[in-house]
C-alpha cells in the first residue's frame, strides 16, 4: 500500500503490528525480533519484552526505506499513566532506531494524551529532541495540554469521536460539515493557527471520504489504504475548508491548563473520557496479544514442549 500510495509518512500501532507479525510476508521480521530477544537474555517477561520493542522498530525501518518522512513508533499503551516508563520506552525505541541505523530525526514516537503522556512528550521534546506524536486524542483539552507541551505532532482521532456519537445520540447520520469528528479537528486547529502553535495537526481515524474531504487544508491527514484507493477514483478539485487566515480571524480565548484544570475540562466532555480510556485498553490488548505471539516463538519449543 505504501509503495502504491507513496503517503510522506506513515504510522504504527499495537493492532497494526499485530496484523502484519502474522502474516507470512513478514515473518522474517518476527524471526529477527525473537532472535534479538533472546541474545539480550534476562526472565522471559524482559525477553519478550525486548523482543517485542525490537519488532516495532524492524517494522519502522522498514517502512522508512519506502517514505520520505518519518514513521510514528507507539510506546506501549499499559505505560499509558507512568511518566518515568513512557521516557524511558521512548528512549529505548530511539537507541533501538539508532542501532539499525535511522536517526531520531525520522522517528515520531507515539505516546497517549493522557496528562502523564503529554507531560512525557514535553520532556522528551525539551530535554532529549525526540519528536512526539499524541494520540488518542479526542477532547480539546487534550490538544491545548499538547501545545502548551510544546509536543511535534497530534493526532485527533475524528472518525471514533463519530462513533460514539453514532451509539450515544439519536443521529445516526452526519453531512461531512457537521460531522463532530471533523468539528473537533477543525476547532483544534483554528486554535493552533490563531494563537501560533507550531505543533502539527494531523487528523487521524477516518470513517469515510467526506470527513477527509471536509478537512482539506489540515497540516497532515493520516489515511487508511482502504480510504486512498476509494479518493484516487475520484477527480475533483478540493478546496482548502481549513486555512491559517481564516483560523486567524475566529472567534477563540487561549486558556491554560495545569493538571487540575486539565483533568476538569476533559473529564466535562463524557465522550473523549470515554474512547480515550476504550482506547488504551484496545491498544493495551493487542501489545498482549503480540506478546503472546511472541512468547510461543521463543518459549513453546523448548524443553521437549
Amino acid at each position: 500500500a505504501i509503495d502504491e500510495y507513496k503517503p510522506l509518512d506513515a504510522t504504527t500501532n499495537p493492532s497494526l503490528i499485530l496484523a502484519a507479525a502474522q502474516m507470512p510476508a513478514y515473518q522474517k521480521l518476527v524471526d529477527d525480533a525473537v532472535a534479538y530477544g533472546k541474545k539480550l537474555g534476562g526472565s522471559e517477561e524482559e525477553q519478550i519484552k525486548n523482543a517485542s520493542d525490537k519488532l516495532f522498530v524492524l517494522f519502522g525501518a522498514e517502512i522508512l526505506k519506502r517514505i520520505p518522512g518519518r514513521v510514528s513508533t507507539e510506546v506501549d499503551a499499559r505505560l499509558s499513566f507512568d511518566k518515568e516508563g513512557m521516557i524511558q520506552r521512548a528512549r529505548r525505541l530511539i537507541d533501538l532506531y539508532k542501532e539499525v541505523g535511522v536517526g531520531k530525526d525520522r522517528i515520531l514516537i507515539k505516546l497517549s494524551s493522557t496528562w502523564e503522556g503529554i507531560q512525557a512528550g514535553r520532556v522528551l521534546e525539551a530535554e532529549y529532541g525526540i519528536h512526539c506524536n499524541m494520540t488518542l486524542l479526542f477532547s480539546f483539552a487534550q490538544a491545548v495540554a499538547c501545545a502548551e507541551a510544546g509536543v511535534t505532532l497530534i493526532s485527533p482521532f475524528v472518525g471514533r469521536i463519530l462513533d460514539w456519537y453514532v451509539a450515544n445520540g439519536d443521529k445516526k447520520s452526519y453531512e461531512p460539515s457537521e460531522d463532530p469528528g471533523v468539528k473537533s479537528v477543525t476547532k483544534i486547529y483554528n486554535y493552533y493557527k490563531k494563537f501560533g502553535y507550531k505543533t502539527i495537526v494531523m487528523g487521524a481515524s477516518f470513517r469515510n471520504t467526506g470527513q477527509i474531504k471536509a478537512l482539506t487544508g489540515c497540516d497532515y491527514l493520516t489515511i487508511s489504504p482502504k480510504l486512498l484507493a476509494e479518493l484516487s477514483k475520484e477527480h475533483v478539485k478540493l478546496t482548502p475548508t481549513l486555512s491559517v487566515k481564516e483560523a486567524q480571524a475566529c472567534d477563540l480565548e487561549k486558556i491554560h491548563l495545569d493538571e487540575k484544570a486539565f483533568r476538569w475540562h476533559h473529564n466535562e466532555d463524557q465522550m473523549a473520557v470515554e474512547k480515550l480510556s476504550d482506547g488504551i485498553r484496545r491498544f493495551a490488548a493487542d501489545a498482549v496479544k503480540l506478546e503472546r505471539m511472541l512468547k510461543e516463538r521463543m518459549f513453546s519449543t523448548e524443553n521437549g514442549k
